[in-house]
């Protein structure tokens, strides 16, 4: 099967409540498991949670999400696409840091997976880029003949980077 856990550990789980979006709501009497798997198929990390048949956690880990420690044994990050926030209570400050620690290291591999992905995208959908990439590295550039080719040196730069930075480098340049 795609998805095989990862990491599991025990906790309480707690969703912020819809109505108020400030109190804790128990979504589990008791502590329960809560795993994070990676699904090979789709390459995605989630966080999953059951009590008994009932899915109490079902949250993929994209990117921009953030896994803060509220307390010594209290964590919580926001999932959008579930439109909720969760929170787990742990049983020692450990557990926690296990947890979170683990929260950041699939976060950055699903950065990863995503920028990947949109490699591949762009190698197949638009060559028309790679060769216009080729041509601000040709000598003979308007630019180059008026005599402003100095302006254009980041560019050349960010070129020769590999894909997953120009976005990042781009602001320095632009400012």
């Amino acid at each position: 099967m795609g998805e095989q856990p990862i990491f599991s550990t025990r906790a309480h789980v707690f969703q912020i409540d819809p109505n108020t979006k400030k109190n804790w709501v128990p979504t589990s009497k008791h502590a329960v498991t809560v795993s994070y798997f990676y699904d090979s198929t789709r390459n995605v990390y989630r966080i999953i949670s059951l009590d008994g048949s009932k899915a109490i956690i079902n949250s993929t880990i994209t990117p921009n999400m953030t896994f803060t420690k509220t307390s010594q044994k209290f964590g919580q990050w926001a999932d959008s696409r579930a439109n909720t926030v969760y929170g787990l209570g742990f049983s020692s400050e450990h557990h926690l840091s296990k947890f979170a620690e683990k929260f950041q290291e699939f976060k950055e591999a699903a950065r990863l997976a995503k920028e990947k992905s949109q490699e591949k995208m762009e190698l197949t959908s638009t060559p028309s880029q790679e060769s216009a990439g080729g041509d601000l590295q040709s000598p003979l550039t308007p630019e180059s003949i008026n005599g402003t080719d100095d302006e254009r040196t980041p560019d050349v730069t960010q070129n020769s980077e590999p894909r997953a930075e120009p976005t990042q480098n781009a602001l320095p340049f632009s400012h």
